[in-house]
């Protein structure tokens, strides 16, 4: 079992499989990025002795994430690997959906046992606006493959951008009267790259909340309150499925953490807003030891921060989004 010094158990890890997006959106990335070159990311192998390694301390659950996993060399075989290794108990994706079509199924016949797939809107206009590249029916196409294939509950990912999409709100919540699906709205969070845009363009989960009773009706709380996640969930009256709102910069929920990312170049990252790592990539290319590999690991979740300095002026400006992996 592996606990920081606040005493939270730490079990879930976020992977991500690389720093590459096939999309460009705006509250992620410019649109001209520069990623990394593939010999400085972990190699499968550099990868699949570091879950196994995790997973001997306690880790069970996994989400493979980007830039955009789906982009990934040898993602099914990889996905295999990993679900199969001893301990892992949960193993999920979060997507923009785009290359589900055709990789939902094998997905899940290697293990894979659910999605999360972003998307902003329903509008393909604003859909192309926000993501630069982005065909919403592409994406529309991989939330049913993913469905079809049984990743499920489909979770669907909405981040809210002022001058964007805050007027769709209302028509991403109605989704969830026709479908079981839990469509989570997220504060943005600010970050190097797009940070102007992400401070002045954020839309609050109050206002969120505010918006979607407005034009829907009262939304009911779920599990008496308590986080699925990170999200709050609520349910419109007679809907199949679920609303949640995830408030990480007004209402963090830090005491609940108990998840630490590890980046795509092979960096433990403790806290999603903080700039703190821990680099196990390069002692692992010098030769370290598992012992050694492993008490890096139990070093670096022992300090794990209790929770972001947003609220102090303090915005992680190391990584752009996509080189963390959300």
């Amino acid at each position: 079992m592996t606990i920081d010094r606040f005493g939270r158990r730490i079990h879930y890890l976020r992977i991500s499989l690389t720093d590459h997006c096939n999309l460009r959106c705006v509250y992620c990335m410019p649109e001209d990025m520069t990623f990394r070159p593939n010999p400085e990311l972990m190699q499968d192998d550099e990868l699949l002795l570091l879950v196994r390694l995790f997973a001997r301390l306690g880790f069970d659950k996994y989400r493979l994430t980007g830039g955009e996993p789906t982009v990934r060399p040898r993602l099914v075989e990889l996905v295999r690997a990993i679900k199969q290794a001893p301990g892992v108990r949960t193993l999920t994706m979060t997507t923009n959906g785009v290359l589900l079509p055709r990789l939902a199924q094998p997905l899940a016949e290697a293990g894979l046992d659910r999605v999360n797939i972003s998307l902003d809107t329903l509008d393909s206009r604003k859909f192309q606006r926000l993501t630069r590249w982005g065909k919403l029916e592409d994406v529309w196409q991989g939330i049913q493959a993913a469905e079809a294939a049984g990743l499920a509950p489909v979770k669907i990912n909405a981040v809210i951008v002022r001058g964007y999409n805050e007027a769709d709100l209302v028509d991403l919540a109605r989704l969830t009267l026709e479908h079981d699906w839990q469509v989570r709205f997220i504060e943005m969070m600010p970050f190097a790259g797009a940070t102007d845009l992400q401070l002045q363009q954020a839309v609050s989960a109050a206002e969120i909340h505010q918006r979607i009773e407005a034009g829907l009706g009262p939304l009911q709380p779920l599990n008496n309150g308590k986080l699925d996640g990170e999200a709050r969930v609520f349910r419109l009256t007679g809907a199949l499925g679920e609303i949640g709102i995830i408030a990480s910069v007004t209402m963090p929920f830090c005491a609940a953490c108990t998840r630490a990312r590890l980046t795509a170049d092979g960096r433990l990252r403790l806290c999603l807003l903080r700039e703190g790592e821990v680099d196990l990539l390069t002692p692992l290319r010098a030769g370290a030891s598992l012992d050694d590999l492993r008490q890096l690991i139990l070093d670096g979740v022992w300090m794990k921060p209790w929770g972001h300095g947003l609220q102090d002026g303090l915005i992680p400006l190391n990584r752009v989004m996509s080189q963390i992996g959300g």
